[in-house]
């Protein structure tokens, strides 16, 4: 594949295409109906190998924020640079002129959708002799590697802080250390970098995943970390401050459930995680993503359209669909423009939301 400046020569045009577009609809969302404003937060997934043609419809109808890729979307790197050059046909024929947000999860190490680098794992970098030069590497290789078949939102780095070796972050290799301040400026540098390559990086699972035992997945069901709220904030949360320091564009939130902060409700659907610690006290102003919707974390929270309005009120940007069916994301869609229209979310934090997505995806190509 013919490479420009690290860019493909595809991902490159379609750069070039989408411009002058982005410049024109940069100031907003003004004059869409419910269900294309409720997609403006909604992030979609499919399986297989060929998006269908009702994602490809819902792009067009300006109904679709982003598409998230997994493996089984990716045969190389040909065929899914062809695939996101059909998504942006599709969007240029929608009401909504920025780009779509086209991510994947690129960590480095096991946790890779894209062959290539990143290669070394968060804990490799860690305990390499230049954690912070071999970090920022990474976040380079992450990112010429994603633009170059045309996405541009990578859903890295990792920023939990794991407590024991071997436990759920720890197994995986998906910590940089078990010292806040490694992880902090391993992810500042990864994040620095991705983002100086124009892929807009998305530090997660804020509070802080790095407690969770083994056996404590929230994609398999509840867990609810015990952590004081002194250790949360001089422990978990230092990266994230660093993050943010850094101008990190996104932030994913935990579905486990803090009793430190909302002894109630998982991280992603309290208020409390999302407007006064994250925003409020960490002093994030991008946009913040949930994890994926279907989560087992989530089985006592309704069906999808209940979840996604439950995340949109407690302050949730974009919602994250991706149980690789196409009609998850058109529930979501769905139940957030009825919310909407019923008066159920407010239209002012609503719309809001819609702008700093909006903005982020004016920001990128």
């Amino acid at each position: 594949m013919a490479v420009i400046g690290g860019v493909s020569a595809p991902a490159a045009a379609a750069r070039a295409a989408v411009v002058p577009a982005r410049r024109a609809r940069a100031e907003g969302a003004a004059g869409l109906s419910h269900l294309q404003l409720a997609g403006q937060r909604v992030v979609v997934s499919y399986p297989g190998l060929t998006p269908p043609g009702s994602l490809l419809a819902g792009i067009r109808n300006g109904q679709v924020a982003g598409v998230i890729f997994f493996g089984e979307n990716i045969a190389s790197e040909t065929q899914v640079a062809g695939v996101i050059r059909q998504l942006r046909q599709a969007q240029a024929r929608s009401p909504v002129k920025v780009p779509l947000l086209l991510m994947t999860d690129q960590e480095g190490g096991l946790v890779r959708r894209l062959p290539g680098q990143p290669a070394a794992s968060e804990k490799q970098i860690g305990q390499s002799a230049h954690p912070v030069a071999a970090a920022a590497a990474a976040g380079t290789g992450a990112g010429r590697n994603l633009a170059a078949v045309g996405m541009n939102v990578n859903l890295a780095p990792v920023l939990d802080v794991y407590y024991e070796t071997g436990n759920f972050d720890d197994q995986y290799q998906r910590s940089y250390s078990s010292d806040p301040a490694v992880v902090a400026e391993c992810g500042r540098a990864f994040i620095t970098a991705l983002q100086q390559a124009g892929v807009a990086a998305a530090a997660k699972h804020f509070p802080g995943l790095g407690s969770a035992a083994r056996n404590q997945d929230t994609d398999t069901g509840p867990v609810t970390v015990q952590v004081s709220l002194t250790r949360l904030r001089t422990f978990d949360e230092v990266p994230y401050r660093a993050a943010v320091d850094a101008r990190v564009k996104l932030v994913m939130v935990s579905w486990a459930v803090y009793p430190a902060l909302d002894a109630r409700l998982p991280a992603g659907l309290s208020p409390v995680v999302i407007g006064q610690e994250l925003r409020g006290r960490n002093g994030f102003t991008g946009v913040t993503i949930t994890d994926a919707l279907e989560a087992g974390a989530l089985s006592a929270f309704g069906a999808t359209g209940q979840r996604a309005v439950a995340a949109a009120g407690a302050g949730m940007d974009l919602i994250l669909c991706s149980a690789r069916d196409a009609s998850q994301g058109e529930a979501a869609t769905a139940a957030l423009a009825s919310a909407l229209a019923r008066g159920k979310l407010d239209p002012a934090a609503f719309n809001a939301a819609v702008k700093r997505v909006t903005a982020l995806r004016a920001g990128l190509v």
